[in-house]
């Protein structure tokens, strides 16, 4: 035909194993380890229709086997008998996460959240009581941040924590109903001590949140005097996971259970910490757990990876229909509107692969101390916050896809769509709700200082903004030339379908919706108030724009991501493949903003109908290879459900 792209090379075929080793990375018998940890018969998949009592058993059980077997230390520094290993506790993790996720979110809880929580905010005191029976599971634990009344404002959590002076012990409050502890795993049943967030307060005055040591059950598992607990009840998933509630009435701990790396008080109640600000120390403090983030994220990862395994291998043997006057059924995934509904998440699914392995990898260099500067830290936290949310969204998707992908046999619970569904939607607001995570990208990006917005408040960020942010906008586009972008090229006169397929073309392009975005909302805040309407309402009314910052500039890193990871391998056919898949990344996201760029002059009509003819070509070239591609995620065959012939086994 004559509109149809010009026609570029055959893919060879992939060595899926060689692709497979290539994302495994540095990490490959860690993942392999935990892949076959999962196909043993006693971590087989729960009945459906099990009780939650019974779940809630066997989900311990199973997290005891892997803590009996030193499967839950491999982040622990090695003076406590830990690995040392943050990079591969994570890749672990991420691979756990091609299973049962209420064993994920168990496990998540106990050594990530619980034993993060000893470990980066406590000091060797506490390591020394508590990170050996963390991680042998001797000591389940909570993570007690957040409250009924308080959701995402963490700053503002109304549990107390005073200092009485004449015992050298600290007060522990639940001052009202909406102060209470919510949703804290494992507090229901299996919780025995929580780090619980709250404010100190010596002498009247109050220094802001900190995390202090409580026990709350004896061993007996009895809830201790003043600590009262309520079982959240059944819930939309993980009902694996034991979710609670705490109160506190007046409970007593002594002094040195204050986590105190960052904040101390002394037994004559003096008051010390290294960061001045009470701001400052929250979000140091806070910025400390973002491993539970970059560990959320990598999970949204993996659990793309089953729904979008499940669904290529159906649609590449389940036939439907055929055509006029006979012959054989075509197969689903021969079609293109089924190819259209599925590659494209394939490939955005390896772009966020490639992204959160290099997320990873900065997260490892901070945490063991080779990355000490602080821009690089902000970066890692802002990264990390965008990556989760983007991640745990394409994993609904990916799910919901799936399911529909496959028909009414996907609606069977054995396939494992209607457990990962279920499952997977609180990722979107577990470990922080993801539109609140994208204002604090936006925030981020806005002022490249976090401790300059304080807690996110609108008012102090409409303000700041108005000061700074012309300045480091025009800076940052003077330095797009050392990114290699070809910012010249993207006009509407260049009309060729080959630059669709060029990668500095496609990175500028979403690095010029970045910036534009970014400085459009810049001048609407600082117009805003320049006008002298109130702060808050100028940053209400720019919402929209300012998550839309967040969203550019997350897509613009995923892309880059997944530029370097092609880059990277040395495989020829591996290397091809991955270069056309992310292609189709690109343009499906350019796809996606194709009315954008036409309204802001970027692309005319005649490139716009151009990236949909490149996107069904690139579809009709990746569909012979669409499981291939899958089959190097190494899904393990036993979290899937069966195929036949004719696709999944009824």
């Amino acid at each position: 035909m004559a509109d149809d792209p010009p026609a570029t090379e055959v893919l060879r075929a992939i060595g899926v194993p060689t692709l497979g080793d290539y994302l495994d990375g540095d990490f490959g018998e860690i993942r392999q380890g935990v892949r076959e940890q999962l196909a043993r018969p006693e971590f087989a998949a729960v009945d459906p229709e099990i009780k939650s009592s019974e779940y809630r058993q066997r989900v311990f059980d199973w997290s005891k086997i892997l803590a009996d077997e030193g499967q839950t230390n491999l982040g622990l520094p090695t003076a406590y008998g830990g690995g040392g290993n943050i990079g591969g506790s994570i890749a672990a993790f991420e691979t756990l996460a091609f299973g049962d996720l209420s064993l994920l979110v168990k496990t998540g809880v106990q050594y990530g959240l619980w034993g993060g929580a000893i470990l980066h905010l406590g000091t060797e005191k506490h390591h020394e009581e508590y990170l050996a029976g963390i991680a042998a599971l001797e000591l389940p634990g909570c993570f007690a941040m957040s409250e009924s009344g308080h959701g995402s404002d963490v700053q503002a959590v109304g549990t107390t924590a005073t200092y009485d002076i004449q015992n050298e012990e600290w007060v522990i409050d639940t001052p009202t109903e909406a102060d209470r502890k919510d949703w804290i795993g494992n507090a229901a049943v299996h919780g025995r001590a929580a780090a619980v967030f709250a404010q100190l307060i010596v002498a009247g005055t109050n220094h802001g949140v900190h995390a202090f040591v409580v026990p709350i059950r004896d061993k007996r598992g009895k809830p201790l005097d003043g600590v009262r607990i309520e079982d959240c009840g059944h819930k939309l998933g993980l009902n694996g996971v034991d979710n609670g509630r705490l109160y506190f009435d007046s409970v007593r701990i002594p002094r040195l259970n204050l986590l105190d790396r960052y904040g101390s008080v002394s037994a004559a109640g003096v008051y010390s910490s290294p960061i001045k600000s009470a701001t400052g120390r929250f979000f140091t403090m806070v910025g400390t757990l973002v491993q539970g983030r970059v560990s959320v994220g990598g999970a949204g990862v993996s659990v793309s990876k089953v729904a979008l395994t499940i669904a290529i291998k159906h649609g590449d043997r389940r036939r439907q229909f055929g055509p006029p006057g006979g012959g054989e059924e075509v197969k689903l995934l021969d079609y293109r509107a089924h190819q259209l509904r599925l590659l494209p998440l394939l490939a955005r699914t390896y772009a966020l692969h490639f992204k959160q392995e290099e997320l990873v990898k900065e997260l490892d260099a901070v945490f063991s101390g080779t990355e000490t500067d602080q821009h690089a830290r902000r970066s890692l936290e802002s990264s990390a916050a965008g990556v989760k949310a983007f991640a745990t969204w394409h994993a609904i998707e990916c799910i919901q896809t799936g399911r529909e992908a496959c028909g009414g046999l996907g609606y069977l619970s054995s396939t494992g769509f209607a457990a990962r569904k279920a499952d997977a939607e609180i990722f979107a607001t577990f470990e922080g709700d993801n539109t609140v995570l994208l204002q604090l990208v936006a925030k981020s990006l806005l002022t490249g200082y976090r401790e300059e917005f304080g807690d996110l408040n609108p008012i102090g960020m409409a303000g700041f903004i108005a000061s700074q942010v012309i300045g480091r906008f025009v800076e940052r586009s003077a330095a797009r030339e050392l990114w290699g972008r070809i910012w010249d090229e993207i006009t509407p006169d260049s009309e060729e379908d080959g630059d669709l397929k060029k990668r500095n073309y496609q990175l500028a392009l979403f690095a010029w919706r970045e910036d534009h975005v970014l400085s459009g909302v810049a001048r609407r805040l600082k117009s805003g108030i320049d006008d002298g309407y109130d702060p808050f309402v100028v940053f209400n009314a720019c919402q929209d724009h300012v998550l839309a910052a967040a969203r550019s500039h997350i897509e613009t890193q995923i892309l880059e991501a997944f530029s370097r990871g092609v880059d990277d391998c040395e495989d020829g056919n591996s290397k091809a493949m991955l270069d056309r898949t992310c292609d189709l990344y690109a343009l499906s996201v350019i796809d996606e903003h194709r009315a954008w760029y036409q309204e802001h002059g970027r692309i005319s009509s005649t490139r716009a109908k151009a990236v949909t003819r490149n996107l069904n070509t690139l579809c009709e070239e990746l569909r012979p290879h669409a499981v291939d591609l899958a089959d190097a995620w190494r899904v393990p065959d036993c979290v899937l459900p069966e195929f036949g012939p004719d696709g999944i086994v009824g």
